[in-house]
């Protein structure tokens, strides 16, 4: 009888980074930034079948980069589970951390998992929220959460990015991001910085109005804050 092979759990971690990191340089990039009334969703989507960025609760949307059978099969859980918790308790209840801490334990389970492959995607977990200060101000606490493929997550704040190069426009939006952006300077600062990424590319790929995933999660409107925004909506923030 032979004796198995011992590889350590260092280098198994490592391998699956590694083949992860592989996937996720390929996937292209979604941006999520806080403006003046809310959260802007925008990503690099040309296609018209499937969608990167989807509403989850009231107050929540869900973005993600990667494979799009996987990140989808959560999204759709996601959904289920916010909608069950409202129902038995309160719609208070369901919040982004709840939901990030319910991506990150079987997005880990699966990491873990040595002879599983791990989930080859990005995610972010995004809540708007007010609170209302004693002065009568409004204090704003709003939620972005970005899970990695082994299910650990940070909090970030004022705007976080996903995909392939997230890293180069994260420097971008380091240096041209300012507090209290409308929607249509927020939109443009992200254009912008798409078209700076991809005019480095090999590939000749446009930044269009029809070449992008653009959708917000509002102060302005009633409880259901999600809101996607059609071609000529963007083509008017944009002009």
């Amino acid at each position: 009888m032979s004796t198995p092979y011992y590889v350590s759990p260092e280098q198994i971690r490592q391998d699956k980074e590694d083949f992860v990191s592989r996937g996720i340089a390929q996937a292209k990039e979604v941006v999520v930034i806080e403006y003046r009334e809310g959260l802007l969703m925008v990503a690099e989507n040309p296609r018209k079948t499937t969608f990167k960025i989807s509403e989850i609760y009231d107050r929540i949307a869900f973005a993600a980069a990667g494979r799009i059978a996987e990140y989808e099969i959560l999204r759709v859980v996601g959904i289920r589970e916010a909608e069950i918790k409202g129902f038995r308790y309160y719609r208070e209840d369901v919040t982004a951390k709840w939901l990030t801490n319910l991506y990150s334990q079987h997005m880990g389970a699966v990491a873990q998992a040595w002879d599983t492959k791990p989930l080859e995607i990005e995610l972010l977990v995004c809540e708007l929220g007010t609170t209302d200060a004693p002065d009568g101000s409004t204090l704003r606490n709003n939620r972005i959460y970005h899970i990695a493929f082994d299910g650990i997550y940070s909090e970030e704040e004022k705007y976080a990015v996903i995909g392939g190069r997230a890293t180069a426009i994260t420097e971008i939006l380091q240096q041209h991001y300012a507090d209290a952006l409308d929607l249509s300077a927020a939109l443009q600062l992200v254009t912008e910085t798409f078209r700076t990424i991809e005019a480095d590319a090999e590939d000749d790929y446009q930044i269009t109005p029809q070449t992008i995933e653009v959708a917000c999660l509002e102060q302005t409107v009633e409880r259901r804050k999600f809101r996607r925004l059609s071609t000529d909506e963007v083509t008017a923030l944009l002009s």
